[in-house]
């Protein structure tokens, strides 16, 4: 028994050390950063119902999708301003401005997922731009006169899964995240009622890249920590 001890001992110093080295070596650095964005609209997936999907403004700020219902009303309107902002790693900043406009239109016109191209033009630290791409996900519910105006409402949904696209600053690795529609608390889709506008701003943040050498380091502390429960079932 003693001597599983002292094992377990020696195991748990050689992988605490092993983690500590690991993990330190691969920690990115943190910078405080300030830039402008812009964003574009990109070619947008129509969904399965959407037998005669209508857009207009891909390569702009402003998209529209779905044919009138009638002259006198215009198509769903998606406007993306982008900002300047400053902040730093890991911590949350507006990047932009949506303002989304909800008409009615016809059956089978609409699409069901658009995506934004956004660029990140950084001043601070200088000479860094990427681009960035996300999908917008629009949700065109049928208008049912007997409903309520709520149950009429059309919905955004943002996709906030990392970019695959990353940036690199003083060695370390770098993306950009977009965390919905509220710093404070998750917020994801927005809604405007039929002939409605919703305004919102957009917020994101630039996160780390772990480097391979962290993730070693986790790896190791996983290992010692399942070694150490078995060396004390005596």
């Amino acid at each position: 028994m003693k001597q599983s001890l002292v094992v377990a001992t020696a195991v748990s110093s050689f992988f605490v050390t092993a983690t500590t080295a690991f993990g330190f070596s691969g920690q990115a650095q943190a910078f405080s950063f300030s830039g402008i964005s812009n964003g574009t609209w990109g070619v947008p997936t129509p969904g399965s119902l959407d037998t005669n999907p209508t857009f207009t403004g891909v390569g702009t700020n402003t998209f529209t999708w779905g044919e009138a219902s009638a002259p006198s009303t215009l198509p769903n309107k998606l406007i993306f301003d982008g900002s300047s902002f400053s902040g730093n790693t890991d911590s949350a900043f507006k990047i932009g401005e949506l303002k989304y406009f909800n008409e009615t239109v016809l059956k089978g016109t609409s699409v069901e997922f658009v995506p934004l191209n956004l660029n990140l033009s950084l001043s601070s630290p200088v000479g860094i731009n990427q681009a960035f791409d996300f999908d917008f996900r629009l949700v065109n519910t049928p208008n049912i006169a007997t409903n309520p105006p709520e149950a009429n409402a059309d919905f955004v949904f943002l996709d906030t899964n990392l970019s695959y696209k990353t940036f690199t600053f003083a060695g370390d690795k770098y993306t950009l995240e977009l965390i919905g529609f509220n710093p404070d608390v998750p917020q994801f889709s927005i809604q405007a009622l039929e002939g409605g506008t919703t305004t919102t701003s957009v917020y994101a943040r630039i996160k780390t890249i772990p480097e391979p050498t962290t993730i070693v380091g986790l790896s190791l502390l996983g290992i010692y920590l399942i070694s150490r429960r078995k060396s004390f079932n005596f």
